[in-house]
């Protein structure tokens, strides 16, 4: 019998590509959206929203794996909070989780909601399985895009970044979804690990900006935790694309 996946986040970045990877491994596929959408060959969308828990319920009824996704700068927890009880009362999928490396370090708000939503899993008595990942590239690019566009670019001092390709954080995912719950696994990490300058150097070199770029020291606790590393995971870089692989196929 065929299994069925639902995935939370089924239409973000990380989404876009686990998705149809779950097709090819021939799974029944549904997908949580907070808007309407044609269903494909092998794909549901169910509408719902983790926020408000509308439409939770009939999404997760009859699934055999949830790989959740949904995620946002902050209420993770709230939003694990909610698709675990919705979960509990339809049996006992197993969960699948996306976190971040770092997430154990409650320095920064964000890791202190992706490590809640962690514990909520942990805690919630269902099979479960959580990986954590570094800095998508797509989040890097966003940034060097952001500061590309001053006419001076200032970069936090000592930051360091070890940017994961989503397809390989995607392909991981898939392969956890199909195998039995695990609890915490390894950490997936980018190949290389690059200073924060370097990185947006290296994008506007890739659009022909020419910019000058200000080392700027940010004060604090969380800007602390950065420069000494907490975001990386130099013994599992196992992503197979690096950031010029990424920026040479965006053109």
């Amino acid at each position: 019998m065929t299994s069925t996946v639902l995935v939370t986040g089924g239409t973000g970045t990380l989404g876009r590509h686990v998705v149809p990877m779950l097709r090819e491994s021939d799974l029944k596929v549904r997908v949580l959206s907070r808007s309407s959408r044609q269903p494909e060959e092998g794909i549901e969308y169910f509408v719902g929203n983790l926020a408000t828990g509308e439409g939770i319920d009939a999404a997760v009824a009859g699934v055999d794996t949830i790989v959740h996704l949904a995620g946002d700068a902050k209420g993770d927890d709230d939003k694990a909070r909610t698709l675990v009880k919705a979960a509990s009362e339809a049996g006992s999928p197993h969960i699948v989780y996306i976190s971040v490396v770092g997430a154990e370090h409650d320095s920064f708000a964000y890791f202190a909601f992706k490590r809640g939503a962690e514990q909520v899993i942990a805690d919630s008595g269902l099979p479960w399985t959580t990986v954590r990942a570094t800095q998508f590239h797509d989040l890097v690019l966003t940034l060097a895009q952001a500061l590309g566009k001053l006419p001076v670019v200032p970069v936090p001092a000592g930051f360091r970044v070890q940017p994961i390709d989503t397809r390989d954080v995607a392909a991981r995912l898939v392969e956890l979804a199909q195998g039995e719950p695990s609890g915490l696994v390894p950490d997936i990490a980018g190949p290389k690990i690059y200073d924060l300058k370097d990185l947006v150097r290296s994008y506007l070199k890739a659009t022909n900006r020419r910019r000058l770029l200000v080392p700027l020291f940010l004060p604090g606790k969380a800007a602390k935790s950065f420069r000494a590393g907490i975001n990386l995971a130099p013994t599992q870089a196992v992503g197979r694309h690096t950031w010029e692989d990424f920026l040479a196929a965006r053109g």
